[in-house]
């Protein structure tokens, strides 16, 4: 069984090392894209600012990586700023662009989900009134945490500093998808967002009810099952728990 990543190009490739050291045959197949926006003006006004801040949240990795590409040259992250992750993948990229892991607050490892929900769990007994907090998300995205914050008293502002999109295939991945389409008891697709499912749906008619899915969060298990997956599995997006995941789905397929 061939195992479709499906997260954009760039997460990609950690788990893919990850899949192949663990002998398990897996490709890159992007259903989201992700983008720098074209006005970055606001992400570099907000660099002068953070010490003045209580709190930076960045939803992913991805608002991360593209915040600090902005850094200005020999700009340190503020000593007492808080980094909020909702997630192992966030944290990994927030310490390795330099962010103490003594000022990162995210989810216990052993954490049901990685979601904001976990991720106020932690932060609600923190004193917010007056604080400043920004969030660096993507243009679209949930508002549950913002509003969590405010709710406690928070001046909350939100920064977008990348975007979404449907991901242009080269030959290779348009034959990937195909041999999955075709063949989709050979295939586990995993998706560690509702977004890529969406995007799956726009672009392939599969027979869906004979195919089998890999979710990281209940929402995207939900998503993948309204689609027509006729095999749904879910695992935090853990190593280890994707791994056991994949295994049992291996181990279970029809000879």
């Amino acid at each position: 069984m061939r195992v479709l990543v499906t997260r954009p190009a760039a997460q990609s490739q950690e788990w893919l090392r990850r899949l192949h050291a663990a002998g398990i045959d897996a490709v890159a197949l992007p259903l989201i894209s992700i983008a720098p926006l074209a006005d970055l003006a606001p992400l570099h006004a907000a660099w002068p600012g953070l010490a003045q801040r209580r709190m930076l949240m960045f939803v992913s990795p991805n608002a991360a990586e593209q915040f600090f590409a902005a850094r200005p040259a020999g700009a340190a992250w503020p000593a007492g700023l808080i980094a909020a992750s909702p997630g192992p993948g966030t944290t990994r990229a927030l310490q390795s662009l330099g962010v103490p892991a003594a000022q990162i607050v995210a989810p216990a490892l052993e954490a049901p989900q990685f979601d904001s929900e976990a991720l106020w769990a932690r932060l609600s007994a923190m004193p917010w009134q007056g604080a400043e907090v920004l969030i660096v998300r993507g243009e679209s995205g949930r508002d549950w945490l913002a509003q969590r914050l405010r709710d406690s008293g928070a001046r909350v502002d939100e920064l977008a500093v990348y975007r979404r999109g449907a991901p242009v295939w080269d030959d290779a991945e348009q034959r990937i998808c195909a041999e999955a389409l075709q063949d989709p008891r050979g295939h586990l697709w995993w998706f560690s967002s509702s977004e890529a499912i969406d995007r799956l749906a726009e672009r392939a008619a599969g027979d869906w009810p004979a195919a089998r899915a890999l979710a990281t969060h209940p929402r995207i298990a939900a998503r993948a099952r309204h689609l027509g997956f006729g095999e749904v599995l879910q695992a935090r997006p853990t190593a280890d728990d994707v791994m056991a995941a994949i295994r049992r789905s291996l181990q279970s397929r029809p000879l």
